[in-house]
This record gives C-alpha cells, structure tokens and sequence, in this order.
C-alpha cells in the first residue's frame, strides 16, 4: 500500500512542472493521508498493545504492591500480637517461679521445723531414757553399795570380835 501511494506520488509529481518551495500540488494531501494513515497503522499496531501492557504492567505492580503492604501490616500485627504473648508468658514464667519459690521455701522451712520437732523430742526421748538407765544404774550402785558396806561391816565386826 505504502508503495502504492508512492508511485502515485511519484507520476504526479513528473508529470507537474517543479514549483517553488511550497508547491501545493497533488503531492501534499497524499503525504498527509500517508502521515495519517501510518499514524493509524501505528496506533492499532504499536501503541495500543504497548499502552495496554504498560497498563496491565502498572496494574500488576499497583496490586503486588497493595497486596505487599497489606501483607506486611498483617506481619506488623502479628509481631506485636507475639510480642505481648511474650511478655505475658514471661511475666507468667516469673509469677511461676516465684511462687515455687515462696512453696519451696516454705516446704523446706516446714521440713527444718518438723525435723527441729523431731530432734528435740529425740533428744526428749533419749534424755528421758538417759535419766531412767541413770535411775537403774543409781538403784545398781546403791544396793551394790548396801551390800559392800555390809560386807566390809562384816569383814570389819568379825575382826573385831576375834
């Protein structure tokens, strides 16, 4: 087509005589319908597919980046959602130990009194058995004396007599 209109373009202009510097002539409504038809060609062959690419493109990249920072006002949520379940767990964790802390205090202050309790009623216990055996043993020691005295009496009353 393009060659069409150029050899047409090409007898009108030999078979005119050659003008001044603007010659308005057969030559210039058919390279303007040539300009114009190739600025149409153009615009449905080149710059529409482009233009509607470069849309989709921009489209495509608008929604990543909606979706990429509702994603990470999501990701903010959750780090401070986490952040607070951390911090109630090691206040937890603290309360925790504290308190096995208090109960194991008190466990082994309970354990100290019970075996203080323990020592002092063995201690009862053995002081009283102590006294006892010293009881026996004082009863011993006096019938065994009672009997040496009486023996030495003897012993002593029978020399004397012979």
């Amino acid at each position: 087509m393009n060659n069409l209109i150029m050899s047409v373009t090409k007898t009108v202009t030999l078979s005119e005589a050659a003008g001044g510097l603007f010659d308005f002539n057969a030559t210039l409504p058919l390279e303007a319908l040539q300009f114009i038809l190739l600025t149409v060609l153009l615009t449905f062959i080149f710059y529409k597919p482009i233009g509607q690419l470069l849309e989709e493109r921009e489209t495509f990249i608008s929604g990543n980046l909606t979706q990429a920072s509702e994603k990470l006002l999501k990701a903010d949520e959750l780090c401070q959602q986490y952040e607070q379940q951390l911090k109630e767990a090691k206040t937890g964790a603290q309360e925790i130990i504290a308190q096995a802390e208090r109960e194991a205090k008190e466990i082994v202050a309970q354990e100290i009194n019970q075996a203080r309790a323990d020592a002092a009623s063995l201690i009862d216990q053995t002081n009283k058995e102590l006294e006892a055996e010293k009881k026996i043993a004082l009863q011993q020691l006096e019938s065994q004396i009672d009997e040496l005295s009486d023996l030495i009496k003897e012993k002593v009353l029978g020399k004397i007599t012979l």
